[in-house]
């Protein structure tokens, strides 16, 4: 399907066919075409007996207007998504560097970009998919998402219903038992507790733009992860800035808590006494992303921090003393803001994301394990910066386990500075 008919079917499936405009309080009527609730008042008047539909022309017996939350929904996503289709009719934008048409996506950096554009520098190692194609694919995931958002919700007014003519039948014995009169034993109501809890948790007809606008924004954290790994850089652990406790791989890409304190040089670099490292590699501009394996630890630090932190004594986590950190405490995960932000994870991390964009004063981090988003700060960068690493303390041999640099899929555009 060409860009312009995709977006004349979006269009068509959001228009009122009486103000041709975007519907506004969408109402179906029984022959299951819709309108605009005010379209349809001033179509049909006030004093006629019988009505018809304006679209089919099927007598409608009854003025029973049902709402359609779920095309009111679909009706501000589709204003929100706003994407450009085919060439750029004069008037609308193309793009701002070249001013051409933009035709294609690039899928790492999630932008729409033209031709000139692909076979650039910055562009010719992406996937760049036509614009219509993108668009496709997040229309079948947003209509998918509501089919299923739809299906679960008629499921659950059907259980809903059945324990409300239970409930009822139960109450008239009640009120029959209280009066005195005799009545049949009567049953137990029955116990469902994971029904009652999905009822409840469920989010309603006028919630069901809560519930998209949470998928379209697990999309979008799938996205940014994706575009992350783009820039994806072999980063190392720097031995000269490791706490003597810190045991290193011989490839510099594992670092644990050891035991004993081992009988290094006290260089200016080394950290005395938090037991970090930070990574050889140095950020003066750019973008840059690692994974780092965590697993089971009941305790880490990852992050960025300035050259110039303070190697000896205790360091503060704060972008204020030039740390950006994410950590995991007491069974918690905590960005080091000031104060502290708890961070709420849905599924717990085993591998960690971290993306340094210097330009744009960034440093964000993801749950790897289910694609979800953390946190981003957000700041103004000078200087040279460089990855950071805490396994934290052994505990015990209960946090022994080390922190694992790991490849990353796709590796490309990362660009640090020795």
């Amino acid at each position: 399907m060409a860009a312009g008919d995709l977006a004349g079917s979006f269009q068509d499936e959001v228009t009122c066919p009486i103000c041709l405009e975007y519907f506004t309080d969408p109402v179906t009527i029984e022959c299951g075409h819709n309108f605009c609730r005010a379209c349809l008042s001033r179509c049909w008047g006030e004093s006629e007996p019988n009505f018809s539909c304006p679209q089919c022309r099927e007598t409608i017996p009854q003025r029973h207007l049902r709402p359609n939350y779920q095309l009111g929904n679909l009706v501000e996503l589709v204003k929100r998504l706003r994407l450009p289709v085919g060439p750029a009719p004069q008037g609308q934008p193309g793009c701002e560097r070249h001013q051409e048409a933009l035709k294609l996506f690039c899928q790492e950096d999630q932008d729409p970009i033209c031709v000139i554009c692909r076979e650039s520098r910055a562009h010719r190692a992406h996937t760049a998919v036509p614009i219509e194609e993108a668009a496709q694919e997040c229309k079948e995931q947003i209509l998918s998402c509501l089919q299923r958002l739809r299906e679960e919700r008629d499921a659950l007014r059907g259980l809903e219903s059945d324990w409300a003519e239970e409930s009822e039948r139960l109450l008239g014995v009640r009120s029959a038992v209280s009066r005195g009169e005799a009545a049949t034993s009567p049953h137990p109501a029955p116990k469902c507790p994971e029904l009652e809890q999905r009822i409840r948790d469920f989010p309603g007809e006028n919630s069901l733009q809560g519930a998209v606008t949470g998928f379209l924004g697990a999309l979008a954290a799938e996205r940014g992860l994706r575009r992350a790994r783009g820039f994806a850089v072999d980063v190392t652990l720097d031995p000269d800035t490791a706490h003597p406790k810190l045991v290193l791989s011989e490839d510099r890409k594992r670092v644990r808590h050891g035991d004993t304190r081992q009988d290094l040089p006290d260089n200016p670099e080394r950290f005395d006494p938090c037991p970090c490292v930070l990574g050889a590699e140095g950020f003066t501009g750019g973008r840059g992303y690692w994974e780092v394996e965590v697993g089971d630890k009941t305790g880490w630090d990852l992050g960025v921090c300035r050259e110039s932190v303070s190697r000896k004594g205790k360091i503060t986590y704060t972008p204020g003393d030039g740390c950006w950190v994410v950590v995991l405490r007491d069974g918690g995960y905590k960005a080091c803001t000031s104060p502290w932000t708890p961070l709420p994870v849905s599924a717990r991390p085993s591998r960690v994301g971290v993306f340094l964009d210097y330009e744009a004063g960034e440093v964000s981090f993801y749950n790897v394990t289910d694609g979800s988003h953390l946190f981003t700060f957000t700041g103004t960068f000078s200087g040279t910066l460089r990855p950071y690493f805490s396994p934290f303390l052994n505990a015990g041999g209960t946090n022994a386990a080390p922190l694992t640099i790991c490849p990353v899929p796709a590796q490309a555009g990362g660009n640090p500075c020795p």
